[in-house]
């Protein structure tokens, strides 16, 4: 601890990132990467740009990539916000709508980030325990608060929740701006940008680090109410006013045009995950129904710790939370087949 700190720094808690080793030839399962690399029409876009207009500051209203997204969901371009990842989407929407007297409420297992953000900026929360089943409890929430945030599918559990049920817990708190994060959304969910137009007090929040395969390019998004995002730009442009670069703003406009190989993809990554479902359970593990790109899974018979601990020195790296309820819990990214593969044979020699 410094004597030049801020008072506040000192209390902070930050968010710990999954690991990225340096070794290579690992089998890396741990932080939900998409196994299949980003769409070549994204990776032409991107060299395209790689001229002498990098001295120019890029697009500070990211125009093309806005009508990129609003056309994939059928919106307007005036119910799109983009920033550097959605963790700094999130960061804002945090700061611009849940930052008043009022409790937040999200759930006691879920994204990580949500409590640091609330450290961050003194935002009062309360988490709502998953049933034991691991799933969100729409009647919980149905009391007064200063908004709802769930990630859905849920992480790390892999749990979703249905859009049936998003609209219950929408019409509980009109009076509250409810999130729904949907990172993991396009491997077997249905997105809640449909209630947009319905529910002036919805935001929906998006990334193109799974789906899309645009982890390194730090590209998130938010789809709502016009005054909603408004208010986002308003904090944007307070904090920086250029947060995606020339390069970025080229790739995932292209990533959101070229349709067919993000449904390739996904669609392929969903058929690894069930037969990876399926072996897991033969091999005598308990594992949620998971509509993300990882599965949840726990074995009765071994430490889950001590499991991961076993695989990476077989040389696969798998996530293991240590928080209470899911600490018997590994998460398990969905890899290739042949990366799925090396993980079974690694799993069948420990067990």
């Amino acid at each position: 601890m410094s004597r030049f700190w801020s008072p506040f720094v000192k209390d902070l808690v930050p968010y710990v990132p999954g690991e990225q080793p340096k070794l290579s030839r690992l089998v890396k399962l741990n932080t939900n990467e998409n196994p299949y690399g980003p769409s070549p029409q994204a990776l032409a876009a991107m060299q395209a740009v790689l001229n002498d207009d990098l001295r120019l500051y890029p697009d500070p209203n990211a125009d093309r990539l806005k009508q990129a997204v609003a056309a994939f969901h059928g919106m307007r371009p005036d119910q799109v916000f983009v920033g550097n990842g959605s963790d700094e989407v999130l960061a804002h929407v945090f700061y611009g709508f849940f930052k008043n007297d009022r409790t937040l409420l999200f759930p006691d297992i879920s994204y990580s980030f949500y409590p640091v953000y609330c450290g961050l900026y003194g935002i009062p929360h309360e988490t709502v325990p998953l049933d034991e089943a691991f799933r969100i409890r729409v009647e919980d929430y149905a009391r007064p608060n200063g908004g709802i945030i769930l990630a859905n599918p849920n992480a790390p559990t892999g749990c979703l929740l249905g859009l049936a049920d998003v609209e219950r817990l929408l019409q509980g708190s009109p009076d509250s701006v409810v999130v729904v994060d949907e990172a993991y959304v396009d491997f077997g969910g249905e997105s809640a940008v449909a209630l947009v137009d319905r529910y002036p007090n919805l935001l929906v929040t998006q990334t193109l680090s799974k789906s899309r395969s645009l982890a390194g390019l730090r590209v998130g998004l938010a789809v709502g109410h016009p005054d909603l995002i408004e208010a986002l730009e308003r904090v944007k442009n307070s904090f920086n006013s250029y947060p995606l670069d020339r390069l970025a703003l080229a790739g995932a406009s292209a990533a959101f045009e070229d349709v067919a190989y993000f449904e390739k993809t996904c669609q392929a990554v969903i058929d690894s995950r069930t037969a990876l479902t399926a072996e897991l359970e033969a091999l005598g593990f308990e594992v949620l129904p998971s509509a993300a790109n990882f599965v949840f899974a726990r074995h009765p018979q071994r430490d889950a710790g001590e499991l991961a601990a076993a695989l990476r020195e077989q040389g696969v790296i798998v996530r293991h939370f240590r928080q209470p309820r899911i600490a018997q819990f590994l998460r398990i990214t969905i890899g290739t087949p042949e990366q799925n593969a090396a993980l079974v044979e690694a799993l069948q020699g420990i067990l």
